[in-house]
């Protein structure tokens, strides 16, 4: 074969989240079994990562929430470690007034703020299904999330289709499980991410004690 079959993608995740050991001893045990862990989940990523407060710890690259769940749940059964994880968060798009783009998937590599001219972050094309008396709280759940373009079909008597286009950051902490209660269960989600969008985009940082903690740090909407 000369080449590879066309069609092909390598996966891009879209959900970071740094791992770090509890203990600091056991972050070379951490760093052989993700090492393991990869062997048989290609479409997770990882990279060293260090933060102040926790130490050092690895940068991970997740399809989706369920995914870092997973992943996190399998280490500590399988591997038997003990880990804490940051807070999720998505890959943002900042274009700086020297013309440079950069991609920013962790909040401690946030550029200087004055230094920004234009912040950019994904969306998705999310598609839900549910039964059609569900259909006014799930629109104002994609309403509160920022939500926009809707679309709306019937996907048979009683069944509706909901097309909306969504920013991933609002999506990865609680959207479906509030779809899924908003719905009694009966709702169905799906999505796509389909491109990067202007938006105003702030570092918030937690202190605690008065002490910048940079695991704790996020970059939000301005709104939020």
């Amino acid at each position: 074969c000369e080449k590879p079959l066309p069609g092909f993608k390598e996966i891009k995740p879209v959900v970071f989240a740094s791992i770090y050991p509890i203990a600091s001893d056991d972050y070379e045990e951490l760093a052989v079994s993700l090492e393991k862990y990869k062997l048989n989940d290609a479409s997770f990523i990882y990279q060293k990562d260090s933060s102040t407060a926790l130490g050092q710890g690895f940068r991970c690259g997740f399809l989706g929430l369920l995914h870092l769940e997973i992943v996190q749940e399998r280490l500590e059964r399988e591997y038997d470690l003990s880990i804490i994880l940051s807070v999720p968060s998505v890959r943002y798009r900042f274009t700086l007034k020297d013309g440079t783009v950069i991609d920013v998937d962790n909040p401690a590599h946030y550029p200087d703020p004055s230094a920004i001219i234009k912040s950019e972050e994904p969306y998705i094309r999310a598609t839900m299904m549910m039964p059609e008396k569900y259909l006014g709280a799930v629109m104002k759940l994609c309403m509160e999330k920022r939500g926009v373009n809707s679309t709306l079909k019937y996907a048979g008597p009683g069944r509706v289709e909901l097309i909306y286009e969504i920013p991933l950051a609002e999506v990865i902490y609680d959207y479906y499980d509030r779809l899924k209660s908003v719905t009694q269960g009966y709702g169905s989600f799906d999505y796509d991410v389909i491109d990067y969008r202007e938006g105003s985009l702030v570092l918030l940082d937690i202190l605690v004690n008065g002490e910048k903690v940079d695991a704790l740090s996020q970059i939000v909407h301005r709104d939020r």
